[in-house]
Order: C-alpha cells, then sequence, then structure tokens
C-alpha cells in the first residue's frame, strides 16, 4: 500500500504579504495592491510587477556566497515553520530531512547587476559568485542553512517547477529516502524573465486579466511558499500528483488543452477521487490568449458538471517556479479557512471561451470535510502538472 503523504506545515511570501495570516487576508479579499508600476525592469517602459511584501532576513555570513535576494525569500519562508522544522530535525535527524524546491531564474537577477557592474567599471562586483544564480542552488542553499544530510536539489521545469517538486519529494518519502522533505519554490524578479515576457508580447501594463475578453496577458510576480511534507497525519494531505507533456510548441500551448487535460485526469486516478469529488480548482490562468483558451476547454471536459475555480494571478503575478507552490498554498489556506479566493477580473467573459464556474465574493465550501482542491500549473515546453490536496481522510 502507499504512504499517505501530509503537508502539515506552510511558509509563504509575496505581493499579498508575509505569513498565512496576512496573506490569507489579502487572498479572500481578492487584494491586488501589491500589483505595481515600475520602472527599472524595461528599456523605455514600466511594467506590473508583484514585489514580495515584508522584511527579509539576511544571509549569513558562513553562507554568504549564497547571498541573493531568491534566498532571503526563500529564509523569510522557512522562519514561518521553525517550530515545525526544529520538530522534525529532533524527530528524524538531518541525514533523513530532504529538501526540494523548484525555481526559474534563481538568482538571476544577482547576475544581471553583476554585468551591470562589469561593464560600467570593468570589473565584477566583490561580493558577486557564480554559485548564486546557479539554477540548482536554492536547495543546496536551504540544506546548508539547516545543515542538512538528506537529498537537496532543484526542479527547473519554468512554470511548473515547483508543482513538480512535490512529485519529487513525495517520490523520496515513499521510497524510504526521507521521513521529511522541505519541498516548495521560489522566483525573485528579474529583467531576463520580465523583458523576455515583453518580447513575446505577454505582458499586461494593467493588472492581469484572467478569462476576461480584454485579457492582454500576464503581470511577473516574485515569491516564495515552503511546505514541510511528511508521513505524519495532519490536517491537509497531499492526495494526488499528475504529470504530462504536449509534445507541442517550445511556448505555445497544445490549442484543445490535451495535455492539462491529462494532467488533471491522472491526478484524479492518482488519488481515486472522481471529477466530482473535487470542491475547488485553481486555475493556471495566466490572462495570455492562448493558455486560457486551452485551459478553459480542458477544464470543461474534465470537469462537465462544472467546478468552483479562480485564478489567483491577479493578486500576485506569475511567480514562475514558485507558481506551482504559491497556488497550492492558495489551496491549503482556502481549506483551513472553509472558503475560496475569489477570480478577480472585469467580468467580461470571453464568448470564445467555454464558460466557468468563477468564484465571487465570499464563497464557502458546501462541504465541511472530506474537500478537496485541485491547482493546475502549465509551463513553457509543454509541461504541466497538476496537484490535488485535501481533507486527511
Amino acid at each position: 500500500m502507499k504512504s499517505r503523504i501530509y503537508l502539515p506545515a506552510l511558509g509563504i511570501i509575496n505581493a499579498l504579504g508575509s505569513g498565512d495570516n496576512d496573506v490569507a487576508r489579502g487572498l479572500f479579499a481578492g487584494d491586488s495592491s501589491g500589483m505595481a508600476l515600475e520602472e527599472r525592469w524595461l528599456p523605455g517602459a514600466a511594467a506590473r510587477v508583484g514585489r514580495a511584501r515584508g522584511e527579509l532576513p539576511e544571509v549569513s555570513d558562513r553562507l554568504s556566497d549564497f547571498s541573493c535576494r531568491s534566498n532571503r525569500l526563500l529564509l523569510a519562508a522557512l522562519a514561518q515553520i521553525e517550530t515545525a522544522v526544529d520538530a522534525a530535525l529532533t524527530r528524524y535527524g538531518r541525514q533523513r530531512i530532504g529538501v526540494v524546491l523548484g525555481t526559474s531564474t534563481s538568482g538571476i537577477a544577482e547576475g544581471e547587476a553583476a554585468i551591470a557592474a562589469m561593464k560600467n567599471n570593468g570589473t565584477l562586483p566583490a561580493n558577486y559568485r557564480f554559485v548564486q544564480q546557479e539554477i540548482g542552488m536554492p536547495a543546496v542553499f536551504l540544506a546548508r542553512h539547516l545543515a542538512l544530510r538528506g537529498p537537496a536539489y532543484t526542479v527547473s521545469t519554468a512554470c511548473t517547477s515547483s508543482a513538480k517538486a512535490f512529485a519529487s519529494a513525495r517520490h523520496l518519502l515513499r521510497h524510504g529516502l526521507c521521513d521529511a522533505v522541505l519541498v516548495g519554490g521560489v522566483d525573485a524578479l528579474c529583467k531576463l524573465t520580465i523583458n523576455g515576457f515583453a518580447a513575446l508580447e505577454s505582458l499586461s501594463s494593467e493588472v492581469c486579466n484572467p478569462l476576461s475578453s480584454n485579457r492582454r496577458g500576464i503581470n511577473i510576480g516574485e515569491g516564495a511558499a515552503l511546505f514541510l511534507m511528511s508521513r505524519d497525519e495532519a490536517d491537509c494531505e497531499l492526495l494526488g500528483v499528475g504529470e504530462s507533456s504536449d509534445a507541442y510548441h517550445m511556448s505555445a500551448p497544445q490549442p484543445q488543452g490535451l495535455g492539462a487535460e491529462a494532467a488533471m485526469r491522472a491526478a484524479l486516478t492518482d488519488a481515486g477521487l472522481l471529477a466530482s469529488d473535487v470542491d475547488y480548482l485553481n486555475l493556471h490562468a495566466t490572462a495570455t490568449i492562448k493558455n486560457d483558451e486551452m485551459e478553459s476547454r480542458a477544464v470543461a471536459r474534465v470537469f462537465p458538471d462544472g467546478v468552483a475555480t479562480s485564478g489567483t494571478k491577479p493578486l500576485t503575478g506569475h511567480t514562475l517556479g514558485s507558481a506551482g507552490a504559491t497556488e497550492l498554498a492558495f489551496c491549503w489556506l482556502a481549506l483551513a479557512a472553509g472558503k475560496m479566493p475569489p477570480h478577480v477580473w472585469d467580468g467580461a467573459a470571453d464568448p470564445e471561451l467555454p464558460p466557468l464556474d468563477l468564484v465571487a465574493g465570499d464563497r464557502p465550501f458546501a462541504r465541511r470535510n472530506g474537500r478537496a482542491c485541485l491547482s493546475n500549473s502549465f509551463a513553457f515546453g509543454g509541461s504541466n502538472a497538476c496537484l490535488l490536496i485535501g481533507d486527511a481522510r
């Protein structure tokens, strides 16, 4: 029998705030005030971004080579679950705890600053180290910060990175390689991604408007979401994981959402649940033309009788490698609060899209227990990952 996997603790920071209470308050209020226009990111134009709110701890002198904004975001999330992590360390020991994180940029912002300094001054900054921008760096840093000796590695599959980290972390537990895993994702704002999406004509200067006929593209955000995962029973259980690949195009999704559909159905099968058992679906909902088209079509096929849905990127921006973990965290917070995040948009439904049951206002779950929440993550290269969590059963 497969061991059951639980998510007892969450640390989170993003444009909504720092800590589960702050983030939950903004999440259920539909607060998009953290999405601000900033001048520094694009040449000659402002970009609307979701900068993380809250104080960020400094990286210790011992690990100064790893000092970067991404790792400071991680430390902020870690501090919120310190009690649970300390208890796991006491119970299992440092050799039995692993770290699996997702990222798409790591510390590339520090690399950008170093290149700019090199161009202006002819030398790299004294505090710059290439390790700051290595893609696998966040998990290594967190393991060293905590002196963990279990497996530690980073998944980087663009916007599914931290969603796929949960599949990998679950394997470590089920195969007996770990007794607990720190799992989640982190990404910090940087010019590389913002200019990249601008080059694809996918950015919106307004707060993104998912599923609207007026949608114009995404906003980029930053943040970290860090869970403790273990086999010890807790209120929230990881019920199912589904993964697929479109094998269609480097940047465009398969138009009918066949890969997205396959991933959602795989998560349901893995959990042993029917579509009718799902109470809430957090959409990937980037507010780009093609993503919202394919996702709405896939959701309509998987849930022919409807399911309560919302897209939460207008509140945080698209946090890229952190998005999967961040939006799973929103499902975790929804279960804890007994209500669903609202869908923030202008209400102008796109007649070309299948209508979805979009959450409006303060909407509670219909059931008080036995609830299940699905979170969708889709990425460049046709990578798809869906995570299903719910009340412990």
